[in-house]
């Protein structure tokens, strides 16, 4: 396996060496961290524009009173069958 050299600087080398694993290397820490933070959903928060943003939280708000409407629709429903058969 090839290799290189870098240079860091001694703060960011303390920071590393405190999340290494066992008997992990340098090499295989700094794999794991840049696999971790490609994977998390958070690296991509923020993509939307501020409007956009604005958007679809109004839409999931409506959509939340809309199914509310829809279950209160639903039990007005049952109740009105239910007393109906009484």
């Amino acid at each position: 396996m090839a290799s290189k050299n870098i240079g860091i600087k001694e703060d960011v080398y303390e920071r590393l060496k405190a999340h290494k694993r066992g008997d992990e290397s340098f090499s295989e820490t700094l794999d794991r961290l840049i696999h971790e933070r490609e994977s998390d959903w958070r690296t991509n928060a923020g993509f939307l524009s501020q409007q956009a943003a604005d958007d679809l939280e109004a839409a999931v708000e409506q959509g939340f009173e809309d199914l509310d409407a829809a279950f209160d629709e639903d039990g007005n429903r049952i109740d009105e069958r239910l007393s109906e058969e009484s």
